[in-house]
């Protein structure tokens, strides 16, 4: 245990004179200040992605309400045809009319609902990004945490090229170019 605490100590001491600590800071407030920003963002893309299955599910549910209307009315149809009574042809149109503009309805609740989902979709790939460019300058920042410890140079740039990869990947987020990695998603999902 002592040996830990020497080895802090002494980081601390050459903390004041060494060039890889002051690289430390520098990189450390660029990736904080960054991951905040689009940590802002993916909240935003989570309401929306929210927003989008509310409404897909809306839609979903009024198409079956639809459909349960058209299976209510087709019934009833049939009974009528069925039936040894005397039907009034009115009655029979009307109802034919009926199922006509249910199908009709249903088509235009069924692409809309389709319309909700693929947004969400859309949507859910630069969520996924974002969460990748959180992961990664958490991992960066940690690893430069390590560096200034250590002192390592190896280190500072291998932190450093995990920072940039999370920034890249931060930037092509907010401006829609979709770099979604499946082999990263499954690996963080």
């Amino acid at each position: 245990m002592s040996d830990i605490n020497e080895t802090i100590q002494e980081s601390i001491e050459q903390a004041g004179s060494s060039k890889i600590n002051s690289r430390v800071a520098l990189f450390v407030a660029i990736s904080a200040t960054f991951m905040a920003l689009c940590n802002v963002k993916d909240g935003n893309i989570v309401q929306a992605m929210s927003q989008a299955q509310v409404h897909s599910v809306d839609a979903w549910s009024y198409f079956q309400a639809k459909s349960t209307k058209q299976s209510i009315t087709e019934n009833s149809l049939k009974l009528l045809k069925v039936q040894n009574t005397p039907v009034n042809p009115d009655l029979i149109r009307e109802y034919e009319e009926q199922i006509s503009r249910y199908e009709k309805e249903k088509t235009e609740i069924k692409a809309k609902a389709e319309g909700f989902e693929k947004e969400y979709d859309d949507i859910n790939l630069f969520d996924d990004q974002f969460d990748m460019t959180e992961a990664f300058l958490t991992i960066s920042i940690a690893m430069f945490g390590i560096t200034s410890l250590t002192q390592k140079k190896w280190l500072l740039y291998f932190a450093g090229a995990v920072c940039l990869l999370g920034i890249i990947l931060g930037l092509t987020a907010f401006m829609k170019i979709s770099l979604h990695s499946d082999f990263i998603s499954q690996l963080l999902g």
